[in-house]
């Protein structure tokens, strides 16, 4: 008996998930980043989520969960969501005719929630953060008898997003590790599945901030560990209440996870925009993060993080990534200066 039996994930619905994605969420571009990897100390890849219309991999889930609700008769899809769902649900749930309405709570991105509603979503605000979020939606669907998509929890979103790991380990062979933002765990099974079930030995490593920690809590003691509170720039990624199933899948399907401080998030975020050129939300700078606290863990091996999302609000990666880069340059430009004089 496979230890891969007891996942909720098939390779072959993998697989099937293809044919019924958007061509627009496939075949994203896995980059080689030479000079990043050199100042990190391994060979480092990107694969890059961002270059579609809701710039993030979240339409690869929902995709699958569209053409699984349309083919159900499903006239109306709930979701709550902090916003990359959202918009995904959103832009899926227009192109398969399905209405959609996207519960968010009041401490959501503002870039986020207007660009749900310019998708065609009903957009609600509900209690705090994402876990008032999903209570009001479970509200929601009992009133209207709709269709609630939980992300992670609904096995299309994680087999959907289990299709970007397809891609990156057929276009990058022999690679070490790849490093991916856990949050609710879509990615993260998703790829972890496929990593397993094609075999080639690659770890996969599951990387949450402190502020919000609550699924490699969970995953590092093999049992839910719920928070109190969220503090982290990456919401993307800021749940307090993991999902069990989602976690058993983790347990099985991940060989770590580690955590990483606000500071390396954002300066991961200011190195994929020096190195690469790619302007990023916190939450797909996780995996540079983890490069940068932990740099003796992965000197000299094979390298992929997934940068899974750029909807970031300018204000933001301003202060965050671009008064950093523009005080580097200033200091150089004085330290030129001087050795000049």
């Amino acid at each position: 008996m496979s230890e891969l039996d007891g996942v909720r994930l098939r390779l072959d619905r993998i697989r099937d998930a293809v044919d019924v994605i958007d061509p627009v969420f496939l075949d994203t571009p896995a980059l080689p980043a030479a000079s990043l990897g050199e100042l990190l100390g391994c060979s480092l890849t990107l694969k890059v989520e961002t270059l579609n219309p809701v710039r993030c991999f979240k339409g690869r889930g929902t995709e699958t969960v569209a053409a699984q609700a349309r083919a159900a008769g499903v006239s109306r899809m709930v979701c709550a969501s902090a916003g990359n769902l959202g918009q995904a649900l959103a832009y899926s749930g227009a192109r398969h005719g399905i209405a959609v309405t996207v519960v968010a709570g009041h401490t959501a991105s503002p870039l986020k929630l207007r660009q749900i509603a310019s998708l065609g979503a009903t957009v609600e605000l509900a209690g705090k953060d994402i876990e008032d979020a999903r209570i009001r939606a479970r509200e929601l669907v009992a009133e209207q008898g709709a269709y609630l998509v939980e992300d992670s929890l609904d096995l299309a979103t994680c087999e959907g997003a289990a299709t970007a790991g397809l891609e990156l380990l057929r276009d990058v062979p022999g690679l070490d590790v790849v490093l991916v933002a856990l949050g609710g765990g879509a990615l993260a099974s998703g790829v972890g599945y496929v990593a397993r079930a094609l075999g080639g030995g690659v770890e996969v490593i599951g990387i949450q901030p402190l502020g919000a920690p609550a699924m490699a809590r969970s995953w590092q003691r093999r049992t839910v560990v719920e928070t109190d509170s969220i503090d982290t720039i990456a919401d993307g990624v800021a749940g307090r209440c993991p999902i069990p199933e989602v976690l058993e899948d983790l347990l099985v399907v991940l060989d770590g996870v580690a955590l990483v401080r606000e500071e390396s998030i954002k300066d991961g975020m200011r190195l994929l925009y020096e190195h690469a050129g790619l302007v990023v939300e916190p939450s797909a700078a996780l995996g540079i993060a983890a490069l940068l606290e932990e740099p003796e863990r992965f000197a000299g091996r094979r390298v992929a993080t997934i940068i899974c999302g750029s909807n970031v609000v300018p204000a933001d990666h301003a202060r965050w990534v671009l008064e950093a880069v523009a005080q580097g340059a200033a200091r150089v430009s004085r330290g030129t200066t001087a050795a000049a004089r």
